[in-house]
């Protein structure tokens, strides 16, 4: 009698396979087996690329006389502290009476990368292989991945951009870090009075030190430009409000070298000035040129994917994106969400089909049970797949990240923050069921002598679906100013429906006393340093960066690293002391080793630096997994490249110069190292 195996990536995971498959399971060291069945796991990855000194003992020694190291065949090898359950999945992989394999290791590149790794190793022939893709652990989806199961041949290109991906960070990281560690590890080490300083270089890594170090120099050079803008005090009903003057056509300052913009001056002297022009036709009074009146709809936002969610709880809880993943990949785990390494935003046509399921699995948590009364109420979750929340040309391997609607007897099991999070995501999910929230607008265009001053009001008349967003949780004031900054931009004035109302009666030509004209000084403000949820949406978005249209449009919606590595690669930074978390504000600064390995790398690998490169080697990645290009072409260009950049480097006579880089570094921070004198 022949059985099936199921392979998953954790054991947690298998476990719910296990259940998923109704039959009776006996526990077995490393799986469980029944009649029919038997269900295994890896813990992550059991098998990893070898170090150059099992190609040969010379490369252990590093040395410029053998770089650029570029194997023709790759060598991999069981992790030690693993060997055990790889022998046991690889003994099951191979055994006589299992005819087919379930791979059910995480649906993503990594995840596959995982499984075909263990196959290559365990030398797996001559047996059926089905692809398992799901999106939550619920029963009903496992049992669906199965039943739906693909021949594992179809996710054949997707394995090899994995392939890529790891060859890729390899050859760049051991060529790269090798080359730069003998050609500057000295110098860096000199100069901060340390033991030999390796130099640690990546692909996605560099170039994410280079976005923030040149962030944190556009701080430092910022020069505040003081600006005086000329306020017009009026009031009605009653109600004290400002119009603020701008220079627009007609103005006597009309394009004038002396403003700031449209809307103040560069010297107090000029604002005061136009005051005493203003003032010179007593009474003081305005004349009421155009009022206009507009309702505005605003949309709830699309749903999280995970940088979304991860810069949300860095800005809510102060946590990195690494905790976040952590609670969210919990909560996968543990059947409440869908899976977590996701990069789109909204549902697949299928799944909005069935939302209702989501939502009646909702009616058990009880914040969710006054909005889904409201949702059932409306019918609004019919039509959600004509909506922009539903988009298959916008996802690839998952849709967004959305509560199952299962699994809540589980969140007594879940740390208070990860509770948190649950609600964050629930409230984002029920949001899309109601409709726009609407604001009645109303501009004012009031002339006084020539110039124009405006003022602009808006008021919330329907909620809509902000009646969602009020957090169980307390919330600090900054944290919604904060909010308020990023969803209503704009100088708009917040006012009550009655003093709506008395601005709404006005007429074109009315005329609007002026008490007084005041100067109100503000500044020009430099760009904010990064923080661990925004450096992850700036990775992201990374092609955005790119000034050369052509390859932004290339590129556009790759960013650098993946959903799956990017938390990863932020806390790599911060182990190797490249960069600095503020765990308070989750605030990103470089270190001076970080600005000094920047320095390093500017001066020899330019181009690691920039999101150009990283992007468009993920874009590459992303051409081989759709099977545009070929595995053997991309790799021709990455060996091309790791050649022609490591022989550069090695040409290079650039150290001693490197000092008035780091001396200029160095004075930004508050204890710099002791120097020696030579370099």
């Amino acid at each position: 009698m022949t059985k099936s195996l199921y392979i998953a990536e954790k054991p947690s995971v298998a476990q719910e396979f296990a259940k998923a498959l109704k039959e009776n399971m006996g526990r077995r060291d490393g799986y469980v087996e029944s009649e029919n069945f038997v269900v295994t796991w890896c813990v992550g990855h059991l098998v990893t690329m070898s170090y150059p000194e099992k190609y040969d003992m010379k490369f252990k020694r590093w040395s410029l006389e053998t770089l650029p190291f570029l194997p023709e065949k790759f060598k991999y090898e069981v992790i030690p502290a693993v060997q055990k359950q790889f022998t046991i999945v690889s003994g099951l992989l191979n055994r006589e009476d299992i005819d087919t394999i379930y791979v059910c290791t995480d649906s993503g590149r990594e995840g596959e990368y995982i499984y075909r790794l263990v196959e290559m190793m365990a030398g797996v022939k001559g047996k059926k292989r089905k692809r398992v893709w799901i999106d939550s652990q619920t029963e009903e989806e496992i049992l669906r991945g199965i039943r739906e199961a693909k021949d594992l041949s179809e996710y054949d290109h997707l394995s090899d951009s994995a392939y890529l991906r790891a060859k890729e960070d390899y050859l760049m990281g051991i060529n790269f870090s090798r080359v730069l560690s003998l050609k500057y590890g000295n110098a860096v080490s000199s100069y901060l009075g340390t033991k030999y300083q390796a130099i640690s270089v990546g692909r996605v890594m560099t170039c994410v030190l280079g976005m923030v170090v040149r962030r944190e120099r556009e701080i430092r050079e910022f020069v505040k430009t003081p600006f005086y803008r000329v306020l017009a005090n009026m009031e009605l009903s009653g109600r004290p409000f400002d119009g603020e003057w701008r220079a627009v056509e007609g103005s006597r300052y009309f394009q004038s070298p002396l403003l700031y913009k449209e809307n103040g001056f560069k010297e107090e002297k000029d604002a005061k000035h136009l005051i005493e022009e203003l003032s010179k036709n007593q009474p003081l009074e305005g004349v009421l040129e155009k009022i206009e009146k507009k309702k505005e709809n605003k949309n709830a936002p699309l749903l999280y994917n995970l940088a979304e969610l991860q810069n949300d709880c860095a800005r809510l809880f102060k946590i990195s994106p690494d905790q976040t993943l952590q609670a969210v990949q919990e909560m996968y785990e543990k059947k409440l969400v869908t899976y977590p390494r996701t990069d789109a935003r909204v549902l697949s046509s299928a799944v909005a089909k069935e939302i209702s399921k989501n939502l009646n699995g909702l009616m058990q948590y009880p914040q969710a049970v006054p909005y889904l009364q409201d949702i059932q109420g409306s019918g609004s979750y019919k039509n959600i797949a004509k909506t922009r929340y539903t988009n298959d040309k916008q996802i690839t391997d998952h849709y967004a990240i959305i509560p199952t609607g299962q699994g809540l007897q589980n969140l007594k099991n879940l740390s208070e923050l990860s509770n948190k999070i649950y609600e964050v995501i629930v409230r984002r999910f029920l949001s899309i069921f109601y409709p726009p929230a609407v604001y009645q607008k109303v501009a004012l265009t009031i002339q006084k002598d020539g110039e124009r001053f405006f003022s602009n009001f808006k008021v919330l008349l329907e909620e809509g679906y902000l009646k969602v967003m009020h957090y169980s949780f307390s919330r600090k004031k900054e944290e919604i100013q904060e909010e308020g900054r990023n969803s209503d931009k704009g100088e708009e004035t917040s006012c009550d429906v009655r003093f709506l109302e008395a601005i709404s009666e006005l007429k074109k030509g009315s005329v609007l006393p002026i008490g007084r004209f005041v100067i109100k000084e503000g500044e020009t403000s430099p760009p904010k340093r990064y923080t661990s949820g925004s450096m992850i949406l700036a990775m992201e978005n990374a092609g955005q960066l790119i000034e050369d249209e052509e390859l932004r449009a290339q590129i556009k919606g790759s960013g650098i690293g993946t959903s799956a590595t990017r938390a990863e690669i932020l806390k790599k930074l911060f182990s190797i002391k490249y960069l600095a978390l503020n765990k308070k504000t989750q605030v990103i600064t470089p270190t001076l080793l970080g600005e000094m390995i920047f320095e390093v790398v500017n001066a020899s690998i330019r181009s690691l630096l920039n999101p150009e490169l990283t992007a468009s080697w993920e874009k590459g990645l992303t051409y081989v997994a759709e099977g545009s290009i070929s595995s053997e072409e991309y790799m021709g260009k990455l060996e091309n490249f790791v050649t022609r950049h490591t022989h550069n480097v090695i040409g290079l006579r650039n150290q001693t110069i490197l000092r008035s880089c780091f001396d200029a570094a160095a004075a930004n921070y508050k204890k710099p190292a002791a120097k020696s004198k030579k370099m």
